[in-house]
């Protein structure tokens, strides 16, 4: 499936809107960036989600696959919150929510 550019707009304005300290937490635990401050979505496909992340005041580009390739948006919100709590694993935290 091919996400539409708004349909990747829509999910990235959420992304970066209300659950910014989330995106901190999926680029350092599973994009390999454990320093950055800061992260934003840019972007994804149907293979992964694509993030800007700070470190030290530097844009860095990250890309997280997803586990399956998704065919549906609705897969989305349950891929990003299993990449949330593999994160939150990786990093030994407990998850927020």
């Amino acid at each position: 499936m091919t996400f539409t550019p708004d349909v990747v707009e829509q999910i990235a304005r959420h992304m970066n809107g209300d659950h910014a300290e989330d995106n901190v937490l999926i680029v350092r635990g599973l994009g390999g960036v454990a320093t950055a401050s800061a992260a934003r979505m840019s972007g994804m496909d149907a293979d992964g989600m694509d993030f800007e992340a700070t470190v030290n005041s530097i844009a860095v580009p990250v890309r997280i696959p997803f586990q399956r390739r998704l065919t549906e948006r609705r897969e989305v919100r349950a891929e990003v919150v299993r990449m949330y709590r593999d994160a939150c694993a990786a990093l030994g935290l407990e998850p927020r929510h």
